[in-house]
C-alpha cells in the first residue's frame, strides 16, 4: 500500500501577462479562465485524487479568495497563510517544517493546466519510491515543441531502485533556450521542461535545506515558532518572515543539491504564462481562430479572443490576441505577448486603477461592483452572500444611499435594526455608524450611491471584523 501523498498548492504570483484578466488583487490563478473555472479550482480538483485533504500556501490578502476555491473544488486542507512574498523556497519551508517528518508532500503550482487528471496523478505515484529513498522528486514534461518560454531537466542514469522505477538521476538544469538550442534539446531525447512540480519527504526537503540555504530553514523555523491557527488559517511570525531571504527552491536547493530525481510526465501541460498559452487552451477554426466567450470572427485569421462579458468582433485580423474585461480592453499581436507585463508597469506609473484591480472586487462577505464614478458621487452594486455581512462601519465625509433589488438586508444605523426588502431603500448618513447584513438563505444585491466630498476607501472607519458564518460552516461541514 503507498504512503499517504500530501499535496501542497503554491499560490504565489502576479500573473502580469495576463493583463488585464489577472491583476494583484486578483492574479491568474484565481480568475475564472476555463470554463468558468479558476485555474486553482481545477489544480484542487486534480490533486483530489490523491488525497482530498490539500494544503495551500497563498497571500494573507488572498485568503478568502483560497477559502472560497477551496469550498468549490471540494477539498479540504489548511491554507497557510504568508505575510509577505519570499518565493517557493520559504513556502515549501513552512509546509515542511508543520508536516510530520516523514510525510511525503507534493508541491504543485497554482496556474497549471493538466487536463488528464488521472494520468498525471498516476505520474506522480510513480515517484514514490525515489522520494522515500530520500530524493527530491521533480516532475518533467515530456517536449512537444522546442519551446523558449521554458527552462529544461537533464536525464540522466536511472535510479537503482526495487521494482520498476522511471526515475532517473538529474544531470542538470537548463535554463530557458534560444530557438536553436530548444530545438536542440527536443530532439536529443533526454530533456523535459521543468513544470515545478516535487514530491519530498519533509525530512528530506529540510535536511536540503539545512545543508544549502541554512539562512532560509532558520527564518522559517522563527516564523513557525509557533504558527497562528484560526480554523483552516495557519498565520506564520511576520517579523521573522519578512527577513527571510526570498529565492526560488530551484536556485536555494535544487541546482546544489545530488539527491534529485526526475519522473517524465507524457501527458498535455501548460503554465498558462501568455496569452497564447491561454489561446492554446481553445479550439481554432478554419482560419486559425480561438474564441473564449463571445466573440465573432469576420475574414479574420489566426486571432484569440477573450471575451467573456460583451460582443466582440474581429473584422479581416490577422495574428492578433483581443481580451476584453469589463474595465480594460488589451489588442496586440501575437508576437508581444510576453511583454504585456510592460503594460501594466506603465499603467501603475501613470497610476491608473486598472493596472491592478478589476472593477469587481471580491470580499469576505460576497463583492463589490463600480459601476459609474464622478466628482462628488460612486455608484456600486454590492452581492452579499447568505448570512455574511459587512464590518461595522461610519463614513465622516460621504452618505450612502441603499436600494435593495434582490432579496432582503437587515441594516443597523446606530444601534437600531431595520429590515430593508426588495425595492425599498435606506438613507445612510455622514457619521452614522451602521452595517449591512444579508439574514437569508440567497444572495442580497443591493446598490448603492455614494455622495460626498471625498469618497476613498480611506474614509472608511471600521469597528470589527464581521465574521461570515457561511464560510466557517462550509469549511467545518467539510472537516
Amino acid at each position: 500500500m503507498n504512503p499517504t501523498i500530501q499535496p501542497v498548492v503554491l499560490c504565489g504570483g502576479a500573473g502580469t501577462r495576463l493583463w488585464p484578466l489577472s491583476r494583484r488583487a486578483l492574479p491568474k490563478q484565481f480568475a475564472p479562465l476555463l470554463a468558468g473555472k479558476s485555474l486553482l479550482q481545477l489544480t484542487l480538483e486534480r490533486l483530489r485524487l490523491l488525497n482530498p485533504t490539500v494544503h495551500c500556501v497563498a497571500a494573507e490578502e488572498h485568503r478568502f479568495l483560497v477559502q472560497e476555491t477551496v469550498i468549490a473544488a471540494g477539498v479540504d486542507g489548511l491554507q497557510l497563510l504568508e505575510p509577505v512574498p519570499r518565493n517557493t523556497a520559504a513556502a515549501m519551508a513552512i509546509a515542511a517544517l508543520i508536516s510530520a517528518p516523514d510525510q511525503l508532500l507534493l508541491f504543485a503550482p497554482a496556474d497549471h493546466h493538466i487536463p488528464d487528471a488521472s494520468r498525471f496523478a498516476e505520474t506522480v505515484r510513480t515517484g514514490i519510491p525515489a522520494a522515500m529513498a530520500g530524493n527530491i522528486v521533480t516532475y518533467g514534461v515530456v517536449p512537444s515543441f522546442p519551446s523558449t518560454a521554458y527552462g529544461y531537466i537533464r536525464q540522466g542514469a536511472a535510479l537503482d531502485l526495487p521494482g520498476e522505477s522511471p526515475a532517473s538521476h538529474v544531470d542538470a538544469f537548463v535554463e530557458k533556450p534560444n530557438a536553436a538550442d530548444a530545438a536542440t534539446l527536443l530532439l536529443s531525447g533526454n530533456h523535459f521542461w521543468n513544470a515545478g512540480i516535487f514530491l519530498v519527504e519533509a525530512r528530506t526537503l529540510i535536511a536540503m535545506l539545512e545543508e544549502h540555504a541554512p539562512d532560509i530553514l532558520s527564518a522559517c523555523r522563527r516564523a513557525t515558532e509557533p504558527t497562528e491557527r484560526d480554523g483552516n488559517f495557519v498565520r506564520v511570525q511576520r517579523a521573522a518572515f519578512e527577513n527571510c531571504r526570498s529565492q526560488s527552491i530551484d536556485y536555494a536547493v535544487l541546482e546544489q543539491c545530488t539527491r534529485r530525481a526526475v519522473v517524465p510526465f507524457g501527458g498535455a501541460w501548460s503554465d498558462v504564462g501568455s496569452w497564447n498559452a491561454v489561446a492554446a487552451l481553445h479550439a481554432e477554426d478554419a482560419s486559425g481562430n480561438r474564441i473564449n466567450g463571445q466573440g465573432f470572427s469576420i475574414g479574420a485569421r489566426d486571432t484569440f479572443i477573450h471575451a467573456p462579458t460583451r460582443p466582440v468582433v474581429a473584422l479581416g485580423t490577422q495574428d492578433l490576441l483581443i481580451i476584453d474585461t469589463q474595465d480594460a480592453l488589451l489588442v496586440a499581436h501575437k508576437d508581444c505577448a510576453e511583454q504585456v507585463k510592460e503594460v501594466v508597469s506603465l499603467l501603475m506609473t501613470r497610476g491608473q486603477r486598472e493596472a491592478t484591480e478589476h472593477r469587481r472586487v471580491p470580499r469576505p462577505w460576497g463583492a463589490y461592483d463600480s459601476v459609474d464614478d464622478g466628482e462628488r458621487f460612486s455608484v456600486k452594486r454590492l452581492t452579499v452572500k447568505p448570512g455574511a455581512k459587512l464590518a461595522l462601519r461610519m463614513h465622516r465625509h460621504r452618505a450612502e444611499h441603499w436600494v435593495v433589488v434582490q432579496g432582503t438586508a437587515r441594516v443597523t444605523r446606530d444601534g437600531v435594526a431595520e429590515t430593508v426588502r426588495e425595492n425599498e431603500s435606506i438613507y445612510i448618513p455622514i457619521g452614522a455608524i451602521y452595517q449591512l447584513e444579508n439574514p437569508g438563505d440567497s444572495v442580497l444585491e443591493v446598490i448603492e450611491v455614494q455622495t460626498g466630498r471625498h469618497l476613498g476607501e480611506d474614509d472608511v472607519v471600521r469597528f470589527d471584523d464581521a465574521p461570515t458564518p457561511h464560510l466557517d460552516a462550509a469549511m467545518q461541514k467539510q472537516a
